[in-house]
């Protein structure tokens, strides 16, 4: 008897359902049982995936976007990618406004799937009209026939995690979960998540992850956009210089902080550990969860999901480096002790 092999009519049906995957080494020592939600597994290789399918869809659905249109969106990189998957298929234009601080293989890997891209400084303010969130705005103004996206400000992105990450992870537990941690960026995955969850069981806990350098933690707690808060950082889709209306603090119950070096080491941590390649933020999220263990936050019984957002193919001229990892100071001696030079003898 054959075996039955499913057949899919285009890569955007294999969006979504990805695996729940339990952290057997790196986690070993921790009170309660934890598992990673492993986005890498979607086919655009990022949670992002996700948004662009609900939000293109939904803005077919309701005549925002029609055949010849074009895309436009402000993006550090994934959102790009998958929103040039997606367009592939449906026949649209991409075009797509990035932050300089994305690195170069997704940069290359836009390019190559279609898109136009306009590189934009990375350390300058919000309503500077050289950031990527202005000159998308720009482009929009002077693109006729084009739809800005506007991920950050999109209630959309919300209801795309709302309606599919959220009731998969559910699902995937058993309705066992206690705590979910997920990194905030534009605030979607972890608003939309949560609000499913909660809605299940409101004792779940979520932990929102932020960078050093960003707004989002000291605004969840104080409801004050704090300028003083801002310094340029390197990780890549994390925390924010601007308060995204993506974000529903009040679904959060509480942020935590990571740095650069330490989300980078603990990204090849992962690697080593788990087998799991995967980005810059998994790092940062994995780095959360191992500062909440010293401070007490699980106990024996708890399910922890933490969210892992995409691929490390993305970050090979970054973290995965060890050229750049020495050029930030971030060295690594154990990735470094693995290679060997072998030298031939004529």
């Amino acid at each position: 008897m054959k075996e039955n092999i499913q057949v899919f009519d285009n890569v955007l049906e294999l969006i979504g359902k990805t695996p729940l995957i339990k952290l057997n080494k790196i986690a070993a020592d921790f009170d309660g049982d934890f598992y990673a939600k492993v986005e890498a597994f979607n086919p655009g290789h990022s949670t992002k995936d996700r948004i662009a399918l609900y939000i293109i869809e939904e803005a077919e659905r309701q005549g925002i976007l029609k055949p010849g249109n074009t895309i436009i969106e402000t993006t550090s990189g994934n959102t790009g990618f998958s929103l040039a998957m997606v367009s592939i298929i449906k026949g649209y234009d991409c075009v797509l406004a990035v932050s300089s601080k994305s690195s170069a293989d997704k940069i290359d890997m836009l390019k190559t799937m279609g898109a136009k891209v306009y590189v934009c400084p990375a350390h300058v303010s919000a309503d500077d009209p050289r950031s990527y969130y202005q000159v998308a705005k720009r482009l929009h103004d002077e693109m006729e026939g084009s739809v800005y996206i506007n991920q950050y400000f999109n209630q959309l992105n919300t209801d795309a995690h709302y309606n599919s990450t959220g009731p998969e992870i559910w699902e995937q537990t058993e309705g066992e979960i206690t705590h979910l941690i997920a990194c905030s960026g534009t605030g979607g995955t972890i608003s939309g998540t949560a609000k499913y969850l909660k809605e299940q069981n409101p004792n779940i806990k979520v932990i929102g992850v932020d960078a050093f350098g960003s707004v989002l933690k000291k605004y969840h707690e104080t409801k004050e956009f704090d300028e003083n808060e801002i310094y340029p950082y390197r990780i890549e889709g994390l925390g924010k210089n601007l308060i995204p209306t993506a974000t529903d603090f009040d679904i959060i119950d509480k942020f935590i902080k990571v740095s650069d070096e330490e989300s980078a080491h603990t990204a090849r941590e992962i690697a080593r550990t788990e087998g799991l390649f995967v980005g810059y933020t998994s790092g940062a999220a994995m780095q959360a969860l191992k500062q909440l263990e010293v401070e007490g936050e699980f106990k024996v019984g708890d399910k922890v999901v933490v969210l892992f957002p995409d691929h490390g193919s993305r970050y090979m001229s970054k973290i995965y480096s060890d050229k750049w990892m020495e050029e930030q100071g971030f060295v690594d001696s154990k990735s470094a002790s693995n290679v060997k030079t072998i030298e031939f003898v004529k």
